[in-house]
């Protein structure tokens, strides 16, 4: 942990405390990953198999919110942290939240590859799937990479790159909605890419969000407001 931003404390278990939760939100960060590779590779693989095995590990997504509350809230009551070290305790309970909340939106995209693949229609959507997928792959590895180093400096890059992913998801739902126009038959399966398309796009939103609270961490500034 990079002294420069904590409070030089007497106790070392407090220091092992703010330690274990900032690992622990990695940990939990590192599995989201994982489950998005797993949901866009069910897709691109056609592997419904793969997209059940990441639902059933949703559970343990939920589990690491739950740890990081806790451990927070007995930091909260316990040390009465300040300055740096209250950011930190913060930061790791919101992080956590959108972590979790991404967790949410890759079970909907397994969701939604077994439908397509059921369908045996996974053409409609896939270049967008594909795109916007790599996008916010490539911004929640950098986010949880400055966390990890307490480098709030990849805020804009991250930003940038949700302005791309909104508008490759508007192209997505206006091509998609032409093909219901043209072929009523295709509706459903229309419909259940368009809601795959909303959750990447929603994911683009949270990891923002982790973007704008490692900023907070790093510089006690809230950016939210900005722009």
């Amino acid at each position: 942990m990079d002294s420069r931003f904590f409070t030089e404390h007497s106790s070392t278990k407090f220091n092992e405390d703010l330690e274990a939760i900032r690992t622990t939100t990695l940990e939990m960060g590192g599995l989201v990953a994982h489950q998005l590779a797993q949901a866009l590779k069910a897709f691109s693989s056609g592997d419904s198999g793969l997209a059940t095995e990441v639902i059933a590990n949703e559970s343990k997504v939920d589990s690491f919110e739950l740890e990081i509350d806790h451990r927070c809230l007995e930091i909260i009551a316990r040390r009465a942290p300040a300055a740096g070290d209250l950011r930190m305790v913060i930061v790791c309970m919101k992080m956590a939240s959108d972590l979790e909340r991404v967790g949410d939106e890759i079970t909907k995209i397994a969701n939604m590859a077994i439908k397509l693949l059921e369908s045996g229609n996974l053409k409609m959507g896939m270049h967008e799937v594909k795109f916007i997928g790599q996008q916010v792959t490539n911004m929640l590895a950098t986010a949880l990479d400055g966390f990890a180093r307490i480098d709030a400096s990849s805020y804009g890059d991250i930003c940038e790159r949700e302005q791309e992913v909104d508008a490759s998801y508007g192209s997505g739902v206006r091509s998609l909605v032409t093909y219901m126009m043209e072929d009523p038959r295709s509706i459903s399966d229309a419909m259940n890419m368009m809601w795959t398309l909303r959750s990447l796009e929603r994911i683009g939103d949270h990891v923002e969000n982790l973007a704008e609270q490692i900023v907070y961490l790093v510089e006690g500034k809230d950016v939210r407001t900005e722009g």
